[in-house]
């Protein structure tokens, strides 16, 4: 089977969209399956990897840089290499909803070659950081109906990756066929130790807390920050923020403003990290947090609870991640500083039960293998696009 994964930049770094469509195709391709690639140069390493049907990158005026500050970047939406790569596909596979995933759809349209999806964005996620919260309620319904009405209507199958995602395109009544599927987790093994550290129950050590997801208004670690001031462990805890974004340099004076105010006993640590700098920090942290309110799945946290961590996820109207959470101690409402202060309290004050609770989560993992979980179920899903 011939699939076509159409995607603005298949190379950005940082970006959780992009990450995912590399270890889908990946995936695919380790299965068996014959995928190729339509997207932008690679901007990260232009003289390494290359889409398999290149088009030049697109730069928006004025709102450039805030884009590129998300690892997001456009690709053009003119050019012969469109035709020819929905005329080599069996399947088009689209994993946004723009111009050249629209110029994509014309060819597929006009070919008669079956479309799916995978739903990734919400439209509150370009809305809320590019005019701001008070764009509004109406604005990111209007670009939802656009993109049901544009695009949606004629995928054969759109992928969800929560089911707060499929719900969402039900109350749209999108006619394509929406089923849960997460985008998945590559299998990493868990590197924390069965048994805790010999300091692990002293009383006077740091507690490690983790928050990984880029520096973004949706990712809210601003309420992390007054839910640590509410914490009667606020002097042991050690704050580790693993991200970058817009954001970055106005929270990162926030978190600084934590220890210089005699808050917390630790300066904040906070810079980008690699894969492996993600696993040594997860399997060594004491308990990591979510506070997006605008979060289609939170792939972000997954790297934690492979390493045996257990979470504190915000839960929102339009956030997915709380799914990840094995029971009501490891959710709070979103934007809820005291709510989230009392669920970090409670994990600390029982650190056996966190210890143990860890490896329950890392064992939850298995059930989202992008392997043998999501690829197997990714080709039932192009194999019936094409039966229709």
């Amino acid at each position: 089977m011939k699939i076509l994964f159409v995607v603005n930049n298949f190379f950005c770094e940082g970006n959780g969209l992009d990450e995912s469509a590399r270890r889908t195709v990946k995936a695919l391709r380790d299965a068996g399956q014959e995928v190729r690639v339509l997207s932008g140069k690679n901007l990260e390493d232009p003289n390494g990897e290359k889409p398999d049907y290149e088009m030049e990158n697109f730069d928006f005026p004025l709102v450039q840089p805030m884009l590129s500050s998300f690892g997001y970047h456009f690709a053009k939406w003119k050019g012969p290499q469109i035709e020819e790569a929905v005329r080599w596909a069996d399947v088009i596979h689209m994993e946004e909803t723009f111009f050249l995933h629209r110029a994509a759809m014309k060819w597929a349209l006009k070919l008669g070659k079956p479309i799916v999806g995978t739903y990734h964005v919400h439209p509150e996620n370009i809305i809320f950081n590019t005019l701001g919260c008070r764009a509004g309620f109406l604005t990111c319904q209007l670009i939802l109906r656009h993109w049901c009405h544009t695009f949606y209507r004629h995928y054969k199958y759109i992928q969800c990756p929560t089911e707060n995602v499929r719900e969402r395109l039900v109350r749209h009544r999108v006619k394509a066929h929406c089923f849960t599927l997460s985008n998945g987790v590559i299998p990493d093994k868990c590197i924390r130790p069965l048994t805790p550290p010999d300091d692990y129950f002293d009383e006077n050590r740091p507690l490690d807390l983790i928050y990984i997801g880029r520096t973004a208004v949706e990712k809210d670690q601003p309420t992390l920050y007054k839910a640590i001031r509410l914490s009667k462990y606020a002097k042991r805890i050690r704050l580790h923020i693993a991200g970058r974004g817009p954001k970055l340099e106005q929270y990162t004076r926030m978190a600084e403003k934590l220890y210089e105010e005699g808050v917390v006993g630790y300066k904040p640590i906070i810079g980008y990290y690699n894969r492996d700098q993600l696993r040594k920090l997860a399997a060594n942290a004491d308990l990591a947090v979510h506070c997006a309110y605008i979060e289609v799945e939170g792939m972000s946290i997954t790297e934690a609870l492979q390493q045996a961590v257990v979470p504190v996820i915000a839960t929102a109207r339009y956030s997915g991640t709380s799914a990840y959470a094995l029971d009501e101690r490891s959710k709070f409402p979103s934007k809820n500083a005291k709510a989230l202060a009392e669920r970090i309290d409670y994990w600390f004050d029982h650190p056996k039960e966190r210890w143990e609770m860890g490896f329950k989560y890392a064992e939850s993992m298995n059930n989202y293998d992008i392997n043998e979980v999501v690829a197997k179920r990714l080709i039932e899903m192009y194999k019936a696009a094409l039966r229709k």
